[in-house]
């Protein structure tokens, strides 16, 4: 069996139990809430104790929480996540609906981040010292201080304000009566700021490791010896230095994919953007248990996923990880 097959399985192995582990961390830590979601739900005199305990008996309830989780657990193995409490949709659906969300918005700012940080770190490089260099120097450590989710604030602030941008959500309320393009088109309008705000406080730091890459190759023999040759100083540029600067930079992208993922829920929050972070906090506040542990679990899978990414892009780039030196 080739060595990076070998790699990618031992990874993947590796990803089952402690995604068994964290869903197990995740029950536990929901058991520590008060209530449930029958007596936090069904409080209100409309619902009769029958129904309760008819309800309490059809999710399972009324048995030890170890024994609730095992129950889910095999259910979740078989690929079935159960049904939404206050729903009573399939979770299943619900995720599948969200995810997809959530997954738009990482990958538009995933493309912001780098498609912004990549030149703004080789233009900084190129001009060292210089005021330019400063600047991208300070946006940098901005994007790196400031917490997302204020950054997510200031936005919804200037949208407010300036009328620019819709305020929250993904859709406009008349969504359902537009044609094809304008759904489009008012779907972008939503999914802008959102995506400025992950992507470009994902760009500082992919930034700041391009300029110090950058740096390092400018200073290589291989360089002065290009422009001794004459090459054009554009010509060194981006053929002969970016083109090896930009190689450690690969081992980062399956990171900077799970950080914008991770990233995303506090940004999913404050912006009322549908993704997964929204609904775990929703779940969460309803204490729909199901919902909170098929989310969950769903997030952490594409959180390791991101990782696991990174580590195939870093036996490729490096054989010694692959072969286990």
């Amino acid at each position: 069996m080739p060595a990076m097959i070998r790699f990618i399985l031992k990874r993947l192995l590796t990803m089952i139990p402690m995604l068994i582990g964290i869903s197990f961390l995740c029950f536990a830590v929901l058991q520590l809430a008060p209530g449930d979601y029958v007596h936090t739900m069904m409080s209100s005199d409309q619902f009769s104790e029958e129904l309760k305990r008819s309800v309490i008996r059809e999710f399972g309830m009324d048995k030890p929480w170890p024994v609730q989780y095992l129950l889910w657990l095999w259910n979740a193995l078989h690929l079935k996540f159960g049904v939404s409490l206050a729903t009573r949709q399939s979770v299943a659906t619900v995720i599948w609906q969200r995810m997809g969300n959530t997954l738009l918005l990482s990958a538009c700012a995933f493309v912001v981040a780098w498609g912004t940080a990549i030149p703004l770190g080789v233009l900084s490089a190129v001009k060292r010292n210089s005021v330019v260099d400063r600047a991208c120097s300070l946006l940098a450590y901005s994007g790196i201080s400031v917490p997302g989710f204020f950054v997510a604030l200031l936005a919804m602030l200037f949208a407010q304000r300036s009328g620019w941008f819709p305020i929250g959500g993904m859709h406009s309320p008349d969504f359902d009566e537009m044609n094809a393009r304008e759904q489009f088109v008012d779907t972008a309008r939503h999914l802008l700021l959102p995506t400025l705000v992950l992507g470009l406080a994902g760009c500082a730091g992919i930034m700041r490791q391009m300029r110090g890459s950058m740096l390092d190759t400018l200073h290589e023999n291989f360089i002065s010896a290009a422009r001794a040759r004459g090459l054009p100083e554009r010509a060194v540029i981006f053929k002969h230095a970016l083109r090896n600067a930009i190689n450690p930079l690969i081992t980062l992208l399956g990171f900077s994919l799970a950080g914008l993922l991770s990233g995303s829920a506090l940004v999913e929050n404050v912006m009322a953007w549908p993704g997964l972070g929204r609904l775990i906090l929703e779940s969460v506040l309803s204490k729909d248990t199901f919902l909170v542990m098929g989310a969950f679990t769903m997030g952490a899978a594409l959180l390791m996923a991101g990782n696991l990414v990174s580590d195939i892009l870093l036996a490729v780039t490096d054989p010694r990880i692959r072969m286990g030196r």
